[in-house]
């Protein structure tokens, strides 16, 4: 193949890297991916790669020698030979790139949500390590800093009821509370002997989708179960309770009312 082929087809599979990113940011799919402050980097490479790839297209028919003494038609031979196969690149750069763009919903399937901790027990994601930064609380702070419903419900992040599960004394504080909060309920899998109970998670995202961990409490209900679309966020208040259960402290909302609601804004973290 000649060296002006071999320069076209890799710019053009710099380009179509390069449009696969841009597209991202713009479409606000990378949301999905990453955490805000990492966003500006797709940016900037997507930029990146379009000028590299569309400076190499342009200059693709600009033949250089290399400086020896022999002649160009040779030079360009060797180099043809040393060259690795463009259509090779292509397809190795580009080919599972447009499967993964096919096949991906941007977003984690039950199988993976199980991987990312969904049904473990809070002091497996470090919940203590986390708790210990918390300054020390009392009930009247927890009253002042949190707002209440109408109804009387403590409006509480469903990290809060996470996390406390890590701390002793802030268990004491809000154990008995009502309390309402919002999530994705998706059904329950570990300790239901009866049935009575589904789970309630979200996302907390550092920095890309790779480091994501589930952050779930149960729900538990008296009546049947609701009748919910998996994964859709709901906005639940009841009794919140810390159950010691297979060698475990575990959040458990004893559920009074459940509504679906709008999924929520985004705060310093990814809330997907």
């Amino acid at each position: 193949m000649k060296s002006t082929s071999w320069w076209i087809i890799s710019s053009m599979t710099v380009l179509i890297w390069s449009g696969v990113l841009l597209y991202f940011y713009a479409s606000s799919r990378i949301n999905n991916y990453l955490a805000p402050d990492f966003r500006p980097f797709v940016l900037v490479g997507g930029l990146g790669l379009a000028v590299l790839g569309g400076f190499t297209l342009l200059t693709a028919r600009n033949v250089v020698g290399c400086g020896h003494q022999h002649a160009l038609d040779d030079v360009l031979h060797e180099d043809d030979e040393d060259a690795m196969n463009p259509w090779l690149i292509l397809m190795c750069m580009v080919l599972p790139l447009v499967i993964s763009l096919a096949w991906t919903k941007d977003k984690y399937s039950p199988a993976a949500l199980a991987r990312k901790g969904l049904y473990d027990t809070p002091s497996a994601m470090n919940a203590p390590f986390i708790a210990a930064s918390i300054p020390t609380l009392t009930l009247q702070d927890v009253e002042n800093t949190h707002r209440r419903t109408p109804d009387g419900f403590l409006e509480f992040n469903l990290l809060e009821l996470f996390f406390s599960t890590g701390d002793p004394e802030v268990q004491k504080l809000i154990e008995g509370l009502q309390v309402e909060t919002e999530g994705r309920i998706i059904d329950e899998k570990v300790r239901n002997p009866e049935n009575k109970r589904m789970r309630l998670y979200r996302l907390f995202i550092n920095c890309c989708a790779a480091d994501a961990r589930a952050v779930p409490i149960a729900l538990h209900f008296d009546g049947s179960l609701p009748d919910f679309p998996l994964n859709s966020w709901i906005k639940v208040a009841g009794t919140i309770r810390y159950l010691l259960e297979e060698g475990g402290i575990h959040p458990v909302l004893f559920v009074e009312r459940i509504a679906e609601s709008e999924p929520p804004y985004e705060e310093s973290f990814m809330r997907q």
